[in-house]
């Protein structure tokens, strides 16, 4: 009999956990996104407005967010007139050196770049917001920002910007 009355509490204990997970999946998608109620969206360009100029981090940027997007959404790329707008500008590309030794020679160098964003959502306009998002990279002092060394910083700095931007702007948990 007791073996009878512990399968009945555990099937209804299943059943119960099984509807909750199941009430759920019909709120959020698995990026966290839950439901948006839109379907297009469009990245404006992002000037590079910053006093140092690195040539090509504007496009960079801009394609980054826009690919961020498409791969973590099932919303649609637009020109103009999306339901969701993104736009702004990189306002500060900085090298700073960091940590020094023992001889004030500086051991580290770090690259921060500083991104305003104007989000719009058209058929919601409390989700608007203007934000500014930064992230930097550290690198030793002994190598110069080109090649690889400047390939990685970006893709790490846009990689967490834009990911805190998605944050912000549909990741409504």
């Amino acid at each position: 009999m007791e073996f009878t009355h512990f399968m009945k509490k555990a099937h209804y204990l299943l059943l119960i956990i099984s509807s909750f997970i199941l009430n759920s999946c019909s709120v959020y998608n698995f990026t966290g996104t839950g439901k948006i109620d839109a379907k297009t969206y469009q990245v404006n360009f992002f000037q590079n407005n910053a006093d140092l100029i690195e040539p090509g981090i504007d496009r960079t940027f801009t394609l980054t967010l826009q690919d961020l997007i498409q791969n973590q959404t099932n919303l649609n790329l637009v020109k103009n007139g999306g339901d969701l707008t993104y736009e702004g500008e990189i306002v500060d590309y900085r090298i700073s050196p960091m940590t020094a030794t023992a001889d004030q020679q500086a051991s580290q160098n770090r690259l921060k770049i500083r991104i305003n964003v104007r989000f719009t959502n058209k058929n919601k306009e409390s989700d608007d917001f203007e934000k500014v998002f930064e992230f930097y990279y550290d690198y030793p002092a002994n190598q110069q920002l080109t090649g690889a060394t400047k390939d990685t910083a970006l893709k790490d700095i846009f990689e967490r910007i834009t990911q805190d931007i998605f944050n912000e702007s549909l990741a409504k948990w």
